[in-house]
């Protein structure tokens, strides 16, 4: 059965593999982004691949933008089946910054991206969300929002200075189990992924060292929004399985 899938980011990276992963399989995608012309330019691009998209402006800092947004597409459907949170930033370069510990302004503008950006919008779409049959919310973390894993001294991420990241998917997990159990007496099922260390625009080191394609972190985002009905809620999971908290 086609759902109809919304994902914030989506003309590029993760959000556009994943983009390319549910309309694949049959879905309805909703591309968002802050550019009208990148999300007309994708939209008009995967149509040409004979795949069923539609888009919205959307920047996700911006909650006049954000209930805009969710108001169109509330006039084109009348539920949303898949949430994906996608959209996020690193804005830390540890070799540049003069401050000790972190910059404020930039803490400040990734929280806002990553944290009261995925509030927003999980605010402003959950009325389509809870008018589906089978809800699926997925938030795009990662493992280096683990406490547990920044407190092993093994683990590949231990030394990595980007605090305001750090901070910020810890805090997106926090939303995480906080949403699920609000829905627990719901259909919806809530989850938190960690895609892996993934070939985006995301940092320079992203594209030049990671192992992972877009397409096969998409993986996991869709395993996600397609879980079935009875599976754990308010989950943290990457492509091998649960992530520690």
């Amino acid at each position: 059965m086609s759902r109809t899938v919304l994902i914030t980011g989506s003309t590029r990276g993760i959000g556009l593999a994943a983009a390319r992963r549910f309309a694949a399989a049959g879905d309805h995608v909703v591309l968002t982004g802050r550019d009208q012309q990148a999300v007309s330019r994708t939209v008009a691009e995967l149509r040409e691949e004979a795949l069923d998209v539609s888009g919205v402006v959307m920047d996700v800092t911006s909650e006049v933008s954000v209930r805009s947004a969710a108001d169109e597409v509330a006039r084109r459907i009348d539920s949303l089946d898949v949430l994906v949170n996608n959209a996020g930033v690193v804005l830390e370069d540890p070799a540049a910054s003069g401050f000790v510990f972190a910059e404020p302004s930039v803490m400040a503008r990734t929280l806002q991206t990553n944290v009261v950006g995925v509030a927003t919008v999980i605010d402003a779409f959950l009325p389509l969300v809870l008018r589906s049959a089978a809800g699926r919310v997925v938030n795009v973390s990662s493992t280096m929002g683990s406490i547990s894993d920044q407190a092993d001294p093994s683990s590949p991420y231990y030394a990595a200075s980007v605090p305001a990241y750090r901070a910020s998917k810890s805090a997106l997990n926090s939303l995480t189990v906080s949403l699920a159990k609000q829905l627990a007496d719901t259909n919806v099922v809530v989850t938190a992924v960690c895609p892996g260390f993934v070939q985006t625009d995301l940092t320079p080191i992203n594209r030049e060292n990671a192992p992972l394609t877009a397409a096969q972190a998409s993986e996991v985002v869709w395993r996600a929004g397609t879980a079935p009905a009875g599976s754990p809620s308010g989950a943290f999971v990457d492509s091998a399985g649960p992530v520690a908290w």
